[in-house]
């Protein structure tokens, strides 16, 4: 049967699975499984600390897979940003062809990628910003529910509203992000307006994926409500999986009067880099979403991506036909 849909037509992938952009785990081991099984895997552009070591890592990937990949680039403000521009630089001069942005007004990323042929697409968790980045000229949305690791946004709309709102209105192709992580997710998606589907948490209990066994196993044996939600008073909201810090986080940004200084020693990335690659569940904050209820086990790339497309084309050509009745006369 197969899933063609316009966002495969987009970007030339067999399977309309994209692999999210995360910090950390963003690297070619990953994105290469991926890409290799028919979905879209993404290098996570500040994974790498130089625009340099990007490039060697794009490299990497290159001679682990011929099939597209892409690299994400995601925009924060700071009080002392990343050099973006010379991370862009890196990713048009080593012919990459496909880039994920997200975060703060990318419009000069975007120009600069669409001037060199690239195609962007832009993660947005509103209806309203996705109608900005289409303006923008972007080729694609990842529009991401509340149910999502990492950013959800302030809104809390989770994706059976969010993903038909946006359909309703978007044009151009778009993916569904948050809480997926099987056949089902896919067949829903489809159903609600989306042409396929971002996962990040999902991809993170895999083989390939480059982190800790006991970070995996944190994955499968956690339930959909261990997660938590920090930053929140500071409007700048995460979702996270539910540990010691992140218990810590939240009950020190809930006081009255908290301050961002009053969580910071607990949330550097270095911390959260620590936990992933040394295994130690409580060194720092670990991102995840709320479909650690549906991850029961740590397959290949290959096998998870070949298990969602069939259980999804089972759904709809099965289970989906079969509430259809003949109408009356």
């Amino acid at each position: 049967m197969g899933i063609r849909t316009r966002f495969t037509e987009l970007v030339g992938i067999e399977h309309p699975i994209v692999q999210g952009g995360m910090m950390w785990v963003g690297r070619a081991e990953l994105a290469a499984a991926v890409s290799n099984a028919g979905g879209l895997g993404l290098l996570t552009a500040l994974t790498q600390p130089t625009p340099d070591e990007l490039r060697r890592e794009i490299d990497r990937c290159r001679a682990m897979t011929d099939k597209p990949f892409g690299v994400n680039l995601t925009i924060l403000p700071s009080v002392s940003p990343p050099p973006y521009a010379e991370y862009r630089r890196a990713i048009i001069e080593s012919g990459i062809t496909i880039v994920e942005t997200a975060g703060y007004k990318p419009q000069e990323h975007v120009d600069d990628f669409k001037a060199h042929g690239i195609k962007v697409i832009h993660k947005c968790t509103a209806v309203r910003h996705a109608l900005s980045a289409e303006r923008m000229g972007v080729d694609a949305i990842s529009i991401d529910g509340f149910e999502c690791a990492g950013h959800p946004g302030e809104d809390d709309i989770p994706g059976l509203v969010l993903i038909p709102a946006a359909a309703d209105k978007v044009k151009i192709p778009m993916i569904a992000s948050g809480g997926i992580g099987d056949g089902r997710g896919l067949a829903a998606a489809l159903a609600l307006g989306a042409e396929g589907i971002n996962m990040g948490t999902r991809f993170c209990a895999t083989v390939e994926a480059p982190i800790h066994d006991n970070i995996k196993l944190l994955l499968v044996q956690n339930d959909e409500r261990a997660t938590n939600l920090i930053f929140r008073a500071f409007h700048n909201t995460g979702r996270v999986a539910k540990n010691s810090v992140s218990d810590e986080v939240v009950a020190r940004g809930g006081k009255a009067g908290a301050v961002f200084e009053d969580v910071r020693p607990l949330v550097s990335g270095a911390q959260g880099r620590t936990a992933l690659e040394t295994g130690d569940v409580d060194a720092g904050l670990i991102w995840a979403g709320q479909v650690q209820g549906l991850i029961h086990d740590i397959p290949t790339c290959q096998d998870l991506i070949d298990r969602i497309m069939h259980d999804a084309e089972t759904i709809i050509r099965g289970r989906l036909s079969g509430f259809l009745t003949e109408g009356r006369a």
